[in-house]
């Protein structure tokens, strides 16, 4: 969900998309008869970059337009008019909408790979967190009750309950070890679908024993990618590890 604090940003950045190129092109008209006005194209193509960079691909998609509409009106002849009667400064015009937009998909292509390596390097945290508590001896119940708190919103559930020696009770889905999610032996297409809404199970085991399970509750929109279920399946590998470390007794 978006918090209130990133739609504020949006609409600014929006906001800022309609304003900039508009106050650029005003500054620049007093000297529009002086220097050549793909000069001024370039400068607000800098626009447009600052603005897709900080906002949204709406954004720079706004400021694309923005900054081509009174490129026209205040830079080409004639001035002060939707209206170009040049061929060049028509295609000045299209470069600089068509670079605008393009500088907005590599912006938003940027944003989203830094975004993805953030979340990668989350969910090594929590791997190694948890290697770190099997390694210094924490107790089995103390790292079970941190990693189902960790899943609930690494996966979007509702709830997470570790189960002791069980496995296959309520007949939930089943989150395997390749990270795909098998309901009465069919695979889930879960980036579509979602997870079963009748729960998935998670088992636990160590040198072939069962040790338990770890049975998640999925929100209705829950879509975890296939990345984030094997973040799951690690997670709970290490319980696995914890439990066969301290001899618990198997039902």
């Amino acid at each position: 969900m978006l918090t209130a604090v990133t739609l504020t940003r949006d609409r600014l950045a929006v906001l800022a998309g309609l304003a900039a190129p508009l106050a650029l092109a005003a500054i620049l008209t007093p000297f529009r008869t002086s220097f050549p006005n793909t000069d001024a194209a370039l400068a607000l193509i800098l626009v447009i970059v600052a603005v897709a960079a900080v906002g949204n691909r709406l954004a720079g998609y706004v400021a694309a337009v923005s900054a081509a509409a009174w490129f026209d009106f205040f830079l080409t002849h004639p001035y002060d008019q939707f209206t170009i009667t040049r061929a060049t400064d028509l295609e000045t015009t299209l470069l600089v909408l068509v670079i605008g937009i393009a500088v907005t998909e590599i912006a938003v292509w940027g944003r989203r790979q830094h975004f993805a390596a953030s979340r990668r390097a989350g969910y090594l945290d929590g791997i190694n967190d948890a290697s770190r508590a099997v390694a210094t001896g924490d107790s089995p119940a103390s790292l079970i009750d941190r990693i189902a708190a960790g899943l609930v919103p690494l996966l979007s559930l509702r709830s997470c309950e570790f189960q002791f020696g069980v496995a296959g009770i309520g007949r939930p889905g089943r989150l395997e070890r390749d990270g795909s999610v098998v309901l009465d032996g069919r695979s889930c297409d879960v980036l579509n679908d979602g997870l079963p809404a009748a729960g998935v199970e998670i088992l636990v085991e160590s040198g072939g024993r069962l040790q338990g399970r770890f049975l998640l509750h999925p929100e209705p929109d829950a879509r975890p990618s296939r990345e984030q279920l094997l973040v799951a399946v690690a997670l709970a590998d290490q319980a696995g590890a914890a439990l066969a470390a301290s001899h618990p007794v198997v039902g």
